[in-house]
């Protein structure tokens, strides 16, 4: 999924040889010719591609149903303009992460650039609307429908009969069919990152006419709509030779509005033509050029005026702003009379000038102006970004531990902090499988949806961590006791905790351990006060990386100095424009951060009761927290350290490590190499199959090891694995998405995973430009894309 803001790592797809039958969110199109991109989690840390959204689908009284309805920004923010009204020529410059390594969306290597070029090249039968509902794209379909069930499901395709390849064949089943062979997972040879669906086919066949395809499924299958789209040609997918290889460097053949013209020889340049083969409305751009830009570099580029298009993050959204007066409040309110309302445009007016100014001080003149000729186009990203725990050993491994981390964190004010200035909703994700401004989202988040620290408590002392420092092994080997809590053994009055409750919701959290003492002082906090022990220097050291000394005023004073100093320096740096000076300076002042919080850990351990560290067996409660590392990551560590501290308040110590962006999902998640984590899956419009794999209960295979697909927290149940089943069969919509809710609860029942956020899309694009921008759900149709007539 991505042309994001985002600032959080994606999942890969998996190897090959793991044959995952899975997820790699659709990417939405609009129902008037647009081209639907599947998006794949992308492994670059600091990036959570997005995806395209446009305004097309449902009415109003559709989307205003209860617990659904988004903000109009959620829709997607395009500019939208009738064709008419678009310049015909020219071209379009869009920055991407990387080059595409492949032309083909179904490897595991393909990338944002591999999924917009199949966008604007290759069919898509199915788009998606802004509520991320599929829509038959009429440029291709004339209908599409099951027309049995009984003995086996079939469905009949009824293509566009003026559809041809740019070679002149005709669309028809013999594409089809080489698609599917290809994708059904039987032929190891094909190197294919999914096969889901297309491993429920039993055969394909020509209908009554030329233009039309029968498929017929050996198991019912209710995402039949997500299949074939896009569609390849079958020259692309004839052989494995040519499936893995051949679509590296070129497509044999296109049917969209544009076509592969040329893949420089470093593939940083990819240009896409106009088709004249296109029977559609006729592309208004002459060709888009994808360039590869990485992140870090976006800022730059857009000041230099080499791209048109962008992804861009807070920052670079900030200076764009600044650029063009934009920032603080928004003026004029509530004037009355024409008098008031004029004096106060005037006056807004004014201060926009004045922030303009203060922006070319800041900036440089010449940055500030070419920045000004861009604005910000924001939307929700079909993405979430979401805490992971890791429970496949250590604490987490205890489901009360889990849910304990889940009540002691507020994802009220992550969401808030996370999406602040950005203009979109604030709300936190209640669900695992849709998306706020998706149809069918509601909210299961149940007792884990707010903080709630009492019973936080109360499930940590019931699964045996006991405040009061760590007390050290007996003489006689045994643990050591921790005053306060409950003893080593004991049980609390609710016993083992059940998987979930009978109606397929999260088991109810203990109550909490009393009401607040007559010092106003909540149960844990007094319990804690009760029993506190200083912590020893050692002690401090196993759950500290890398404490700076032993004397937290002595630590607190560098942390404050170091800091003064840096704030010097970027404001130096910032008046220079130099970028070396602000890096360095930048640098200096996350250093300052790191010590100023060393500090602040120091004094919790060491002398504030109500935050003195669970213990049990002699070992404090210390998760590993892995965090990306990067300029791109920078919100996604900002909200780790957030959690960080929410945990310090129930007594959980978090290690926090930074690791390189690219070594982080591969070494790190994949390989279980952690405790807790943040990551961004991106949303799909059928959750049934392709959000399977990321809930599915980890299976030992022949050799011992643990098949974990895309369930990274390595945790999960039978019954959940039974619902997707049931989901991915049903053929009625209404009971599938029962069946999908109940699969939601019980996914925050088991808490291997936290929903926090939405995530928001940002996307800088030259202020003449129509059709484009932040798309939301749906992808962008690209023959209206165009920069708008003077």
């Amino acid at each position: 999924m991505r042309a994001v803001p985002a600032e959080s790592p994606r999942p890969s797809r998996p190897p090959r040889s793991e044959r995952n039958p899975g997820r790699y969110a659709t990417v939405p199109l609009s129902r008037n010719r647009r081209r639907t991109r599947r998006w794949i989690a992308a492994l670059a840390a600091g990036v959570l591609l997005p995806l395209p959204l446009a305004a097309c689908g449902g009415s109003d009284s559709q989307d205003a149903e209860a617990g659904n309805v988004g903000s109009a920004r959620a829709g997607g923010d395009v500019r939208a303009a009738a064709r008419q009204q678009i310049a015909s020529g020219g071209t379009l410059r869009w920055a991407v992460d990387a080059p595409p390594s492949t032309f083909n969306v179904f490897q595991p290597d393909s990338t944002e650039a591999t999924q917009r070029v199949a966008g604007a090249t290759l069919p898509s039968l199915f788009d998606l609307d802004k509520r991320g509902r599929p829509q038959a794209d009429p440029d291709f379909l004339r209908s599409a429908e099951v027309t049995d069930t009984d003995p086996r499901q079939t469905v009949v395709y009824k293509l566009n009969p003026k559809a041809r390849w740019s070679d002149g064949r005709r669309l028809g089943a013999a594409d089809f069919r080489a698609q599917w062979k290809a994708l059904r997972g039987k032929n190891n040879a094909y190197w294919t990152a999914r096969n889901a669906g297309y491993d429920r086919i039993r055969k394909i066949t020509k209908g009554a006419g030329d233009d039309e395809v029968k498929v017929v499924f050996g198991k019912p299958y209710a995402d039949w709509r997500s299949l074939f789209t896009p569609l390849y040609p079958k020259q692309a997918m004839r052989s494995p030779k040519v499936f893995n290889d051949g679509l590296r460097t070129s497509l044999p053949a296109a049917a969209g509005p544009f076509r592969v013209a040329k893949a420089g020889k470093d593939r940083s340049r990819t240009l896409l033509k106009r088709n004249p083969r296109w029977w559609g409305d006729r592309a208004k751009l002459d060709r888009i050029v994808l360039t590869a830009v990485p992140r870090d570099e976006r800022t730059a580029a857009l000041a230099k005026g080499k791209v048109d298009v962008a992804d861009i993050g807070a920052s670079t959204a900030e200076r764009i702003g600044a650029s063009n007066g934009l920032g603080g409040p928004q003026r004029p309110d509530a004037a009355e009379g024409a008098k008031n309302a004029a004096e106060a445009r005037k006056l807004e007016a004014k201060r926009r000038e004045a922030r303009k100014r203060k922006a070319r001080e800041r900036l440089g003149a010449a940055t500030a102006r070419a920045l000004g000729d861009y604005e910000v186009r924001r939307a929700l990203d079909p993405a979430y970004t979401q805490l992971t725990l890791n429970a496949s050993g250590g604490p987490l491994a205890d489901e009360r531990v889990r849910r304990a981390v889940a009540q002691a964190i507020d994802r009220d004010e992550l969401a808030e902090k996370a999406l602040a200035g950005t203009g979109l909703p604030d709300d936190p994700l209640g669900s695992h499988l849709r998306m706020a401004d998706q149809d069918g989202y509601r909210d299961n988040s149940g007792a884990f949806g707010s903080a709630d620290l009492d019973s936080a408590q109360s499930l940590l002392a019931d699964a045996g961590w006991k405040t009061g420092g760590l007390a050290g092994p007996k003489a006689d080997g045994s643990a050591g006791k921790a005053d306060g809590g409950q003893q080593k053994g004991e049980k609390g009055e609710k016993g083992d905790e059940k998987e979930d409750r009978a109606d397929g919701g999260p088991a109810e959290p203990p109550a909490a351990a009393g009401s607040p003492d007559a010092g106003g002082r909540a149960p844990h906090r007094a319990a804690a006060e009760a029993s506190v022990v200083r912590l020893t220097a050692a002690q401090i050291a196993r759950v500290v990386d890398r404490p700076l000394g032993l004397a937290a005023s002595a630590t607190a004073q560098r942390g404050a100095v170091l800091a003064q100093a840096a704030h010097s320096s970027l404001a130096s740096a910032e008046r220079a424009g130099s970028e070396r000076k602000l890096s360095r300076a930048r640098a200096a002042l996350a250093t300052a951060e790191k010590v100023q919080a060393t500090a602040r850990e120091m004094r919790l351990l060491a002398g504030d009761p109500a935050s003195a560290v669970r213990s049990k067996d002699g070992k404090p409660l210390a998760l590993r927290f892995v965090l990306p590392s990067g300029k791109g990551s920078a919100q996604l560590r900002a909200t780790g350290k957030r959690i960080a501290r929410m945990l310090n308040e129930v007594g959980i110590r978090t290690q926090i490590k930074e690791v390189p962006g690219e070594s982080y999902f591969k070494d790190h998640i994949a390989a279980g190499d952690y405790d807790l984590a943040l990551f961004s899956w991106p949303a799909t419009a059928f959750p049934a199959t392709e959000a399977r794999p990321i809930f599915a209960k980890p299976r030992a295979a022949s050799d011992g090891s643990l098949v974990v697909e895309q369930n990274y927290a390595r945790v999960g149940t039978d019954r959940i694995d039974q619902l997707f089943e049931q989901a991915a069969g049903e053929l009625d919509d209404g009971r599938r998405k029962e069946l999908m809710e109940k699969a939601d609860r019980r996914i925050w029942a088991v808490a291997g995973s936290l929903p926090l956020y939405q995530r928001p899309q940002l996307v800088a694009v030259k202020r003449d430009l129509a059709n484009v921008g932040a798309s939301g759900f749906t992808s962008p149709a690209y023959q209206d894309m165009g920069r708008r007539k003077s």
